[in-house]
């Protein structure tokens, strides 16, 4: 399929998956996963001054003109299938639009960061800091670091604009944020940010919701491949490789369930498609977790990426780590399978197992 078939079919379905509506799980939430779905809460956070707490995920959503409030807390909250947003302390990020085809949000106050593992030509989606908003273009990771002026670009690619000017920011660089404008990107060392406290905590809510894609794949694959997989549990955009956010009551949380392929996020953890769960470092029962930073053997039973020895202060530095996020790695390629989502032949579309933008 040419890239331009490729796009023509792709907006004819996104068009045809908004229509689709939602369908409810008896362990889900009364809410569907939409942008702003608060996905895990942590200590003192808020949204229109109302306090939040685990009860609240899943059940509410940051509406467009609402704030997200932290004081001694961090809460991670959804975006667009496979994008999670996650703000740190003392941070303050409102909602300004929250559809699928158009999302964007404002740092106020304080530090956010946002995972992006799965992005689309249909999507636009974009965060202001200060006057300068940024257009994410590629799966990767954002740093948006109000208390110190700059937007980062860990892995991927932004399109940066305050007024008339436009900034490409790209892997490894960072730009400084001021009233007087943007100024030129420069390069930042991205292993200088592994201590930093919302880096670490957001690259352990990622192992978190990977580890919980491969008990909903299971899931899924235990329950065949009918209403477990395109009914119950599956939000959003969930068929024709769009892939969407599936419920999983062991962890308590949303996860992103691609419809094809391997997704890898800029931190290394794995997302699978039911179809190829199988071939996950750890493939087994389920394991019912609650999140804890400061003692990861809290876990529960069973092996996971976290306590795996490539895995060292809150950083995942093991295998699949340098591929950074959407690729298609070496097991897709002994697979026969040519990438996550959608992909086309060789040399061509957006990924694939012999060629396309991150193929391996």
């Amino acid at each position: 399929m040419k890239l331009s078939k490729f796009q023509g079919v792709a907006s004819l379905l996104l068009a045809a998956v908004l229509s689709v509506p939602a369908w409810a799980n008896n362990n889900a939430s009364s809410n569907s996963a939409v942008p702003g779905t608060v996905n895990y809460v942590e200590g003192q956070v808020s949204v229109a001054d109302q306090p939040l707490d685990k009860d609240s995920v899943g059940k509410t959503t940051v509406e467009v003109g609402q704030s997200l409030n932290t004081d001694a807390g961090k809460v991670e909250i959804l975006l667009t299938p496979g994008v999670f947003l996650r703000e740190g302390d003392n941070s303050s990020v409102k909602m300004v639009a929250a559809g699928l085809t158009d999302t964007e949000l404002r740092v106020d106050q304080g530090h956010a960061m946002v995972e992006v593992d799965q992005i689309y030509p249909q999507n636009n989606i974009r965060v202001q800091e200060g006057n300068a908003t940024a257009q994410i273009l590629k799966p990767g990771l954002y740093d948006f670091d109000l208390q110190k002026h700059q937007m980062r670009v860990f892995d991927g690619e932004a399109m940066v604009q305050e007024g008339d000017r436009h900034i490409r920011l790209k892997s490894g660089h960072d730009l400084a944020v001021a009233d007087k404008g943007p100024e030129k990107p420069e390069k930042f060392d991205k292993k200088a940010f592994n201590g930093d406290d919302l880096y670490r905590w957001s690259s352990l809510r990622s192992d978190y919701v990977a580890e919980a894609n491969v008990d909903a794949g299971r899931t899924v694959v235990a329950g065949g491949w009918g209403p477990g997989y395109w009914g119950p549990g599956y939000w959003g955009a969930g068929w024709a490789g769009w892939g969407g956010w599936y419920w999983d009551p062991w962890f308590s949380a949303f996860t992103f369930l691609p419809a094809g392929g391997i997704f890898y996020s800029p931190f290394g953890w794995g997302f699978y498609s039911p179809g190829l769960v199988y071939q996950a470092p750890f493939y087994g029962g389920h394991f019912s977790h609650t999140f804890n930073a400061a003692n990861v053997r809290a876990w529960g039973p069973g092996p996971h990426y976290a306590t795996s020895t490539g895995y060292a202060h809150g950083v995942y530095t093991g295998a699949g780590a340098e591929r950074g996020a959407f690729h298609s790695g070496p097991a897709m390629a002994r697979s026969g399978v040519g990438g996550g989502g959608f992909h086309s032949e060789a040399g061509s579309g957006f990924h694939g197992g012999g060629g396309g933008g991150h193929g391996r």
